[in-house]
Protein backbone atom coordinates (compact mmCIF):
# COMPACT_ATOMS: atom_id res chain seq x y z
CA UNK A 1 0.00 0.00 0.00
CA UNK A 2 1.24 3.76 -0.94
CA UNK A 3 2.51 5.74 1.97
CA UNK A 4 -0.03 8.56 1.02
CA UNK A 5 -3.72 8.70 2.01
CA UNK A 6 -5.49 10.38 -0.64
CA UNK A 7 -8.44 12.59 0.12
CA UNK A 8 -11.62 13.70 -1.73
CA UNK A 9 -13.39 17.07 -0.74
CA UNK A 10 -16.84 17.27 -1.82
CA UNK A 11 -18.00 20.64 -1.36
CA UNK A 12 -15.48 24.00 -1.84
CA UNK A 13 -17.74 26.41 0.76
CA UNK A 14 -16.69 27.84 3.87
CA UNK A 15 -15.75 24.20 5.00
CA UNK A 16 -14.06 22.39 2.18
CA UNK A 17 -11.78 25.43 1.83
CA UNK A 18 -11.24 25.34 5.66
CA UNK A 19 -9.47 21.76 5.17
CA UNK A 20 -7.84 22.65 2.30
CA UNK A 21 -5.90 25.75 4.44
CA UNK A 22 -5.67 23.36 7.32
CA UNK A 23 -3.78 20.52 5.45
CA UNK A 24 -1.84 23.21 3.67
CA UNK A 25 -0.79 25.15 6.87
CA UNK A 26 -0.36 22.10 9.34
CA UNK A 27 0.75 19.48 6.43
CA UNK A 28 4.11 18.45 8.60
CA UNK A 29 2.32 18.24 11.58
CA UNK A 30 -0.19 15.95 10.54
CA UNK A 31 2.66 14.01 8.91
CA UNK A 32 4.48 13.71 12.11
CA UNK A 33 1.23 12.54 14.08
CA UNK A 34 0.23 10.20 11.59
CA UNK A 35 3.25 8.95 9.67
CA UNK A 36 1.80 9.13 6.35
CA UNK A 37 1.33 11.65 3.31
CA UNK A 38 -1.85 13.44 3.57
CA UNK A 39 -2.98 14.44 0.05
CA UNK A 40 -6.31 16.22 -1.38
CA UNK A 41 -5.99 14.05 -4.89
CA UNK A 42 -9.65 15.62 -6.22
CA UNK A 43 -12.50 17.71 -5.16
CA UNK A 44 -15.71 18.13 -5.91
CA UNK A 45 -17.47 21.44 -7.36
CA UNK A 46 -19.82 23.04 -9.71
CA UNK A 47 -16.74 25.53 -11.31
CA UNK A 48 -13.61 25.30 -11.80
CA UNK A 49 -11.55 27.71 -9.06
CA UNK A 50 -8.21 29.55 -10.55
CA UNK A 51 -7.01 28.80 -6.73
CA UNK A 52 -6.51 25.26 -6.22
CA UNK A 53 -3.54 23.19 -6.67
CA UNK A 54 -3.11 22.35 -9.94
CA UNK A 55 -2.08 18.71 -9.31
CA UNK A 56 -5.92 18.48 -7.82
CA UNK A 57 -8.86 16.79 -9.93
CA UNK A 58 -11.28 19.03 -9.74
CA UNK A 59 -14.86 17.39 -11.06
CA UNK A 60 -18.88 18.26 -10.67
CA UNK A 61 -19.44 14.35 -10.79
CA UNK A 62 -19.33 13.88 -7.38
CA UNK A 63 -20.70 10.03 -7.76
CA UNK A 64 -17.00 9.60 -10.14
CA UNK A 65 -14.77 10.84 -6.94
CA UNK A 66 -16.46 9.11 -4.74
CA UNK A 67 -15.77 5.30 -6.58
CA UNK A 68 -12.30 6.75 -7.83
CA UNK A 69 -9.43 4.20 -7.21
CA UNK A 70 -7.74 7.94 -6.21
CA UNK A 71 -9.66 8.54 -3.23
CA UNK A 72 -8.98 6.29 0.10
CA UNK A 73 -10.84 8.84 2.32
CA UNK A 74 -14.18 11.32 1.04
CA UNK A 75 -14.64 14.49 2.91
CA UNK A 76 -18.29 15.36 2.30
CA UNK A 77 -19.43 19.11 3.19
CA UNK A 78 -22.22 19.87 0.74
CA UNK A 79 -24.69 19.75 2.99
CA UNK A 80 -28.54 18.69 2.59
CA UNK A 81 -29.49 15.11 2.64
CA UNK A 82 -30.80 14.25 -0.67
CA UNK A 83 -27.74 14.23 -2.77
CA UNK A 84 -25.26 14.12 0.15
CA UNK A 85 -27.17 11.07 0.61
CA UNK A 86 -26.54 9.22 -2.54
CA UNK A 87 -22.71 10.50 -2.52
CA UNK A 88 -22.23 9.08 0.92
CA UNK A 89 -23.82 5.87 0.09
CA UNK A 90 -22.33 5.36 -3.09
CA UNK A 91 -18.70 5.86 -1.22
CA UNK A 92 -19.36 3.36 1.07
CA UNK A 93 -20.51 0.82 -1.43
CA UNK A 94 -17.35 1.74 -3.32
CA UNK A 95 -15.10 0.74 0.41
CA UNK A 96 -14.28 4.46 1.02
CA UNK A 97 -14.39 5.82 4.53
CA UNK A 98 -16.67 8.85 4.71
CA UNK A 99 -15.89 11.89 6.84
CA UNK A 100 -19.18 14.21 6.90
CA UNK A 101 -20.14 17.52 8.66
CA UNK A 102 -23.89 16.67 7.36
CA UNK A 103 -26.16 16.58 11.05
CA UNK A 104 -29.30 16.71 9.29
CA UNK A 105 -28.39 14.18 7.09
CA UNK A 106 -27.37 11.32 9.78
CA UNK A 107 -29.87 12.26 12.09
CA UNK A 108 -32.52 11.28 9.51
CA UNK A 109 -30.53 8.74 7.97
CA UNK A 110 -28.07 7.63 10.24
CA UNK A 111 -29.19 4.13 11.14
CA UNK A 112 -29.55 3.52 7.20
CA UNK A 113 -26.24 5.18 6.57
CA UNK A 114 -24.07 3.60 9.26
CA UNK A 115 -25.87 0.09 9.13
CA UNK A 116 -24.49 0.06 5.55
CA UNK A 117 -20.88 1.05 6.40
CA UNK A 118 -20.55 -1.70 8.82
CA UNK A 119 -21.55 -4.32 5.92
CA UNK A 120 -18.51 -2.98 4.14
CA UNK A 121 -16.64 -2.67 6.33
CA UNK A 122 -15.83 0.94 6.35
CA UNK A 123 -16.09 3.73 8.96
CA UNK A 124 -18.01 6.78 8.51
CA UNK A 125 -16.60 9.67 11.22
CA UNK A 126 -18.64 12.64 11.99
CA UNK A 127 -17.27 14.84 14.70
CA UNK A 128 -17.85 17.94 12.84
CA UNK A 129 -21.15 17.75 13.03
CA UNK A 130 -22.24 18.47 16.47
CA UNK A 131 -20.50 21.62 18.07
CA UNK A 132 -17.75 22.38 15.48
CA UNK A 133 -14.59 22.35 17.19
CA UNK A 134 -15.44 20.56 20.10
CA UNK A 135 -14.47 17.66 20.38
CA UNK A 136 -17.84 15.98 22.43
CA UNK A 137 -18.56 12.72 19.60
CA UNK A 138 -14.65 11.76 20.53
CA UNK A 139 -15.16 12.42 24.67
CA UNK A 140 -17.93 10.77 24.87
CA UNK A 141 -17.53 7.10 22.63
CA UNK A 142 -13.69 7.33 24.25
CA UNK A 143 -12.84 9.25 26.97
CA UNK A 144 -16.03 8.61 28.64
CA UNK A 145 -16.67 5.04 27.40
CA UNK A 146 -16.33 3.50 31.15
CA UNK A 147 -18.90 5.75 32.37
CA UNK A 148 -22.67 5.39 32.50
CA UNK A 149 -23.74 8.73 31.14
CA UNK A 150 -26.98 9.96 33.41
CA UNK A 151 -27.91 13.28 30.96
CA UNK A 152 -26.52 15.72 28.94
CA UNK A 153 -27.25 19.35 28.10
CA UNK A 154 -26.02 21.52 25.68
CA UNK A 155 -25.98 25.18 23.95
CA UNK A 156 -25.80 23.53 20.33
CA UNK A 157 -26.60 26.38 18.22
CA UNK A 158 -24.42 29.04 18.19
CA UNK A 159 -27.12 31.18 16.14
CA UNK A 160 -29.66 31.03 19.07
CA UNK A 161 -26.83 31.51 21.51
CA UNK A 162 -25.81 34.72 20.32
CA UNK A 163 -29.37 35.94 19.86
CA UNK A 164 -30.27 34.94 23.52
CA UNK A 165 -26.84 37.24 24.88
CA UNK A 166 -28.13 40.03 22.77
CA UNK A 167 -31.19 40.35 24.06
CA UNK A 168 -29.79 40.26 27.87
CA UNK A 169 -26.25 41.98 27.84
CA UNK A 170 -27.93 45.02 25.68
CA UNK A 171 -31.59 45.15 26.28
CA UNK A 172 -32.72 44.35 22.42
CA UNK A 173 -35.42 42.70 21.24
CA UNK A 174 -35.44 39.96 19.28
CA UNK A 175 -36.45 40.76 15.77
CA UNK A 176 -33.33 43.44 15.98
CA UNK A 177 -30.88 40.78 17.12
CA UNK A 178 -31.87 38.48 14.48
CA UNK A 179 -31.38 40.77 11.82
CA UNK A 180 -27.94 41.82 12.62
CA UNK A 181 -27.52 37.88 13.23
CA UNK A 182 -28.24 37.47 9.31
CA UNK A 183 -26.20 40.26 8.21
CA UNK A 184 -23.01 38.76 10.39
CA UNK A 185 -23.75 35.74 8.69
CA UNK A 186 -24.81 33.84 11.71
CA UNK A 187 -28.07 32.78 10.66
CA UNK A 188 -29.56 31.72 7.19
CA UNK A 189 -31.58 34.11 5.68
CA UNK A 190 -34.54 31.60 6.45
CA UNK A 191 -33.80 30.97 9.78
CA UNK A 192 -35.94 27.98 10.79
CA UNK A 193 -33.87 25.82 11.57
CA UNK A 194 -31.63 27.65 13.75
CA UNK A 195 -34.28 29.62 15.75
CA UNK A 196 -37.12 27.23 15.59
CA UNK A 197 -34.46 24.35 17.25
CA UNK A 198 -34.52 22.04 14.58
CA UNK A 199 -30.55 22.25 14.16
CA UNK A 200 -30.04 21.44 17.77
CA UNK A 201 -32.08 18.42 17.78
CA UNK A 202 -30.63 17.10 14.78
CA UNK A 203 -27.30 17.42 16.89
CA UNK A 204 -29.43 15.94 19.97
CA UNK A 205 -30.32 13.27 18.40
CA UNK A 206 -26.79 12.12 17.65
CA UNK A 207 -25.63 13.20 21.05
CA UNK A 208 -28.55 11.01 22.93
CA UNK A 209 -27.70 8.01 21.06
CA UNK A 210 -23.66 7.92 21.93
CA UNK A 211 -24.50 8.87 25.38
CA UNK A 212 -27.35 5.80 25.82
CA UNK A 213 -26.88 3.32 23.39
CA UNK A 214 -30.08 3.74 21.08
CA UNK A 215 -30.92 3.79 17.45
CA UNK A 216 -30.69 7.40 15.89
CA UNK A 217 -34.28 9.15 16.59
CA UNK A 218 -34.54 12.21 15.43
CA UNK A 219 -38.02 12.38 14.95
CA UNK A 220 -39.21 12.00 18.57
CA UNK A 221 -36.96 15.00 19.80
CA UNK A 222 -39.37 17.80 21.16
CA UNK A 223 -38.06 21.23 19.68
CA UNK A 224 -39.51 24.52 20.82
CA UNK A 225 -37.84 27.98 19.26
CA UNK A 226 -36.89 30.84 20.87
CA UNK A 227 -39.07 33.40 18.45
CA UNK A 228 -42.03 33.57 21.79
CA UNK A 229 -38.61 34.91 24.44
CA UNK A 230 -39.46 38.89 25.26
CA UNK A 231 -37.24 41.08 26.93
CA UNK A 232 -39.77 41.41 29.65
CA UNK A 233 -39.37 37.61 30.60
CA UNK A 234 -34.84 37.93 29.78
CA UNK A 235 -35.15 40.36 32.61
CA UNK A 236 -37.88 38.96 34.91
CA UNK A 237 -35.48 36.32 35.02
CA UNK A 238 -32.73 37.65 35.45
CA UNK A 239 -34.01 39.36 38.57
CA UNK A 240 -34.96 36.24 39.92
CA UNK A 241 -31.21 34.85 39.40
CA UNK A 242 -31.42 32.59 36.30
CA UNK A 243 -30.19 33.00 32.88
CA UNK A 244 -32.39 31.72 29.85
CA UNK A 245 -30.45 29.72 27.17
CA UNK A 246 -31.87 27.51 24.34
CA UNK A 247 -30.61 23.92 25.64
CA UNK A 248 -30.99 20.25 24.17
CA UNK A 249 -31.31 17.91 26.89
CA UNK A 250 -31.01 14.30 26.75
CA UNK A 251 -31.99 12.68 30.14
CA UNK A 252 -32.33 9.07 30.58
CA UNK A 253 -35.18 8.85 33.52
CA UNK A 254 -35.74 5.32 35.99
CA UNK A 255 -39.48 5.67 36.19
CA UNK A 256 -39.09 5.83 39.92
CA UNK A 257 -41.03 2.79 40.24
CA UNK A 258 -43.23 3.35 37.58
CA UNK A 259 -41.72 1.42 34.83
CA UNK A 260 -44.41 3.53 32.37
CA UNK A 261 -42.29 6.92 33.09
CA UNK A 262 -39.05 4.69 32.61
CA UNK A 263 -37.12 6.13 29.07
CA UNK A 264 -35.56 8.74 27.84
CA UNK A 265 -36.36 12.66 27.20
CA UNK A 266 -34.67 14.30 24.32
CA UNK A 267 -35.92 17.84 23.88
CA UNK A 268 -34.84 21.39 22.80
CA UNK A 269 -36.32 24.79 24.11
CA UNK A 270 -35.92 27.56 25.99
CA UNK A 271 -34.49 27.33 29.59
CA UNK A 272 -33.35 29.44 32.45
CA UNK A 273 -30.80 27.80 33.91
CA UNK A 274 -28.81 29.75 37.09
CA UNK A 275 -26.57 32.57 36.53
CA UNK A 276 -23.57 30.94 38.42
CA UNK A 277 -24.06 27.96 36.29
CA UNK A 278 -21.25 27.26 33.89
CA UNK A 279 -23.35 27.00 31.00
CA UNK A 280 -24.79 30.15 31.80
CA UNK A 281 -22.20 31.82 30.96
CA UNK A 282 -21.53 30.65 27.70
CA UNK A 283 -22.41 33.16 25.63
CA UNK A 284 -22.22 34.96 21.80
CA UNK A 285 -22.18 32.19 19.13
CA UNK A 286 -19.90 29.88 21.78
CA UNK A 287 -21.25 26.12 22.13
CA UNK A 288 -20.73 23.93 25.07
CA UNK A 289 -22.39 20.47 26.11
CA UNK A 290 -22.34 19.57 29.57
CA UNK A 291 -22.28 15.85 30.21
CA UNK A 292 -23.16 14.53 33.92
CA UNK A 293 -21.81 11.23 34.24
CA UNK A 294 -21.03 8.13 37.05
CA UNK A 295 -18.43 7.92 38.62
CA UNK A 296 -17.08 10.73 36.29
CA UNK A 297 -19.91 13.63 37.39
CA UNK A 298 -20.24 16.97 35.14
CA UNK A 299 -17.97 17.91 33.08
CA UNK A 300 -18.22 20.98 30.95
CA UNK A 301 -17.10 20.74 26.93
CA UNK A 302 -17.09 24.74 25.19
CA UNK A 303 -15.48 26.18 21.86
CA UNK A 304 -16.55 27.64 18.73
CA UNK A 305 -19.46 25.77 17.22
CA UNK A 306 -19.20 26.71 13.70
CA UNK A 307 -17.09 28.55 11.36
CA UNK A 308 -14.42 27.31 8.60
CA UNK A 309 -11.58 26.74 11.50
CA UNK A 310 -13.55 24.93 13.74
CA UNK A 311 -15.17 22.70 11.31
CA UNK A 312 -11.96 22.04 9.73
CA UNK A 313 -10.07 21.38 12.65
CA UNK A 314 -13.08 18.43 13.79
CA UNK A 315 -13.42 17.11 10.08
CA UNK A 316 -10.06 16.54 10.05
CA UNK A 317 -9.28 14.77 13.47
CA UNK A 318 -11.58 12.15 11.67
CA UNK A 319 -9.40 12.12 8.70
CA UNK A 320 -6.80 11.38 11.50
CA UNK A 321 -8.33 8.63 13.13
CA UNK A 322 -9.08 6.65 10.07
CA UNK A 323 -5.15 7.36 8.35
CA UNK A 324 -3.90 5.86 11.64
CA UNK A 325 -7.08 2.86 10.87
CA UNK A 326 -5.25 2.59 7.32
CA UNK A 327 -1.79 2.82 8.88
CA UNK A 328 -2.53 -0.29 10.59
CA UNK A 329 -4.03 -2.79 8.42
CA UNK A 330 -4.15 -6.45 8.46
CA UNK A 331 -3.38 -9.10 5.82
CA UNK A 332 -5.32 -11.81 4.48
CA UNK A 333 -4.13 -15.46 4.37
CA UNK A 334 -2.37 -14.30 0.72
CA UNK A 335 -0.61 -11.62 2.56
CA UNK A 336 -3.02 -8.84 0.16
CA UNK A 337 -3.04 -5.58 2.63
CA UNK A 338 -6.77 -5.12 3.70
CA UNK A 339 -7.32 -1.51 3.70
CA UNK A 340 -10.65 -1.63 4.66
CA UNK A 341 -10.32 -3.11 8.05
CA UNK A 342 -11.38 -0.74 11.03
CA UNK A 343 -12.55 -3.92 14.02
CA UNK A 344 -10.45 -2.50 16.27
CA UNK A 345 -12.38 0.91 15.56
CA UNK A 346 -14.98 2.81 17.97
CA UNK A 347 -18.35 1.49 16.74
CA UNK A 348 -20.47 4.66 14.89
CA UNK A 349 -22.81 5.13 17.81
CA UNK A 350 -20.35 3.90 20.48
CA UNK A 351 -22.25 0.64 21.59
CA UNK A 352 -21.37 -2.52 19.84
CA UNK A 353 -24.52 -2.13 16.44
CA UNK A 354 -25.93 -5.55 18.07
CA UNK A 355 -26.00 -4.04 21.54
CA UNK A 356 -28.39 -0.79 21.05
CA UNK A 357 -31.07 -0.63 23.34
CA UNK A 358 -34.70 -0.17 22.36
CA UNK A 359 -35.17 2.45 25.34
CA UNK A 360 -38.35 4.03 24.69
CA UNK A 361 -38.19 8.33 24.36
CA UNK A 362 -40.68 9.86 26.51
CA UNK A 363 -43.90 11.33 25.18
CA UNK A 364 -43.69 15.37 25.66
CA UNK A 365 -46.49 15.13 28.16
CA UNK A 366 -44.25 12.35 30.59
CA UNK A 367 -40.97 15.60 30.63
CA UNK A 368 -39.94 16.30 34.24
CA UNK A 369 -38.98 19.95 34.44
CA UNK A 370 -39.36 23.35 37.02
CA UNK A 371 -41.32 26.01 35.05
CA UNK A 372 -41.21 29.91 35.09
CA UNK A 373 -45.10 31.07 34.41
CA UNK A 374 -46.09 34.36 33.98
CA UNK A 375 -49.63 35.11 34.32
CA UNK A 376 -51.02 38.70 33.38
CA UNK A 377 -54.14 39.01 36.23
CA UNK A 378 -57.01 41.74 36.91
CA UNK A 379 -55.33 43.40 40.04
CA UNK A 380 -58.13 42.34 42.27
CA UNK A 381 -58.03 40.73 45.88
CA UNK A 382 -57.58 36.85 46.05
CA UNK A 383 -56.27 36.51 42.37
CA UNK A 384 -53.16 34.87 43.49
CA UNK A 385 -54.97 32.76 45.99
CA UNK A 386 -56.64 31.68 42.83
CA UNK A 387 -53.46 30.35 40.77
CA UNK A 388 -51.53 28.97 43.88
CA UNK A 389 -54.68 27.14 44.98
CA UNK A 390 -54.70 25.39 41.18
CA UNK A 391 -50.79 24.90 41.13
CA UNK A 392 -51.07 23.09 44.49
CA UNK A 393 -54.47 20.89 44.04
CA UNK A 394 -52.41 19.60 40.34
CA UNK A 395 -49.67 18.47 42.81
CA UNK A 396 -47.49 21.61 42.10
CA UNK A 397 -44.97 22.77 44.38
CA UNK A 398 -44.17 27.12 43.94
CA UNK A 399 -40.25 27.69 44.36
CA UNK A 400 -40.67 31.76 44.70
CA UNK A 401 -43.47 34.27 43.20
CA UNK A 402 -42.67 37.88 41.93
CA UNK A 403 -45.53 40.27 41.53
CA UNK A 404 -44.07 43.07 39.66
CA UNK A 405 -46.03 47.06 39.07
CA UNK A 406 -49.03 46.75 36.57
CA UNK A 407 -47.79 47.44 32.88
CA UNK A 408 -51.15 48.26 31.77
CA UNK A 409 -54.07 50.32 33.92
CA UNK A 410 -55.21 47.38 36.33
CA UNK A 411 -53.42 44.20 35.17
CA UNK A 412 -50.67 43.03 37.21
CA UNK A 413 -47.72 40.47 36.02
CA UNK A 414 -47.40 37.32 38.45
CA UNK A 415 -43.82 35.57 37.91
CA UNK A 416 -44.48 31.58 39.39
CA UNK A 417 -41.57 29.78 39.79
CA UNK A 418 -41.72 25.70 40.57
CA UNK A 419 -39.95 23.06 41.35
CA UNK A 420 -40.19 19.94 38.54
CA UNK A 421 -43.26 18.64 37.36
CA UNK A 422 -44.55 16.23 34.77
CA UNK A 423 -45.56 17.92 31.95
CA UNK A 424 -49.18 17.00 32.05
CA UNK A 425 -49.68 17.75 35.29
CA UNK A 426 -48.71 21.67 34.42
CA UNK A 427 -50.70 21.50 31.33
CA UNK A 428 -53.55 20.64 33.25
CA UNK A 429 -52.58 23.64 35.73
CA UNK A 430 -52.64 25.92 33.00
CA UNK A 431 -55.43 25.54 31.03
CA UNK A 432 -57.67 25.40 34.63
CA UNK A 433 -55.92 29.19 35.23
CA UNK A 434 -56.53 30.70 32.01
CA UNK A 435 -59.95 29.91 32.90
CA UNK A 436 -60.37 32.60 35.24
CA UNK A 437 -62.43 35.36 35.01
CA UNK A 438 -59.09 37.27 36.07
CA UNK A 439 -57.00 36.42 34.45
CA UNK A 440 -56.23 38.77 31.03
CA UNK A 441 -53.80 36.40 28.29
CA UNK A 442 -52.17 33.22 27.37
CA UNK A 443 -50.05 32.05 30.67
CA UNK A 444 -46.41 32.25 29.43
CA UNK A 445 -44.19 28.89 30.33
CA UNK A 446 -40.59 28.56 29.98
CA UNK A 447 -38.90 25.13 31.83
CA UNK A 448 -36.41 25.69 34.39
CA UNK A 449 -33.57 23.42 35.20
CA UNK A 450 -31.08 23.56 37.77
CA UNK A 451 -28.46 21.38 36.37
CA UNK A 452 -28.21 19.51 39.63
Amino acid sequence: MSNSIKLAILGLGTVGTGVINLIHDNLDELKRRSGRDIIITEVGTRRQRDDIDSNITQNSDLMAIAASDNVDIVIEVIGGTTLAKDVIMHAIKNGKHVVTANKALLAEHGNEIFAFAEENNVHVAYEAAVAGGIPIIKVMREALAANKIDWLAGIINGTGNFIMTEMRDKGRPFADVLAEAQELGYAEADPTFDVEGIDAAHKLALLASIAFGIPLQFDKVYCEGITGITLQDVNYAEELGYRIKHLGFAVRRDGQGNADDAGIELRVHPTLIPQDALLANVNGVKNAVLVNSHPLGQTLYCGDGAGAGATASAVMADVMDLVRVLGNTDCDDQGNSNQNNHGHHVPHLAFIPEQLSDTPILRAEQMITGYYLRVHASDNPGVLADITRILSDAGINIDAILQKPAHKVGQVPVIILTLPVVESQMNLAIEKIEKLETITDKVVRIRLDELA
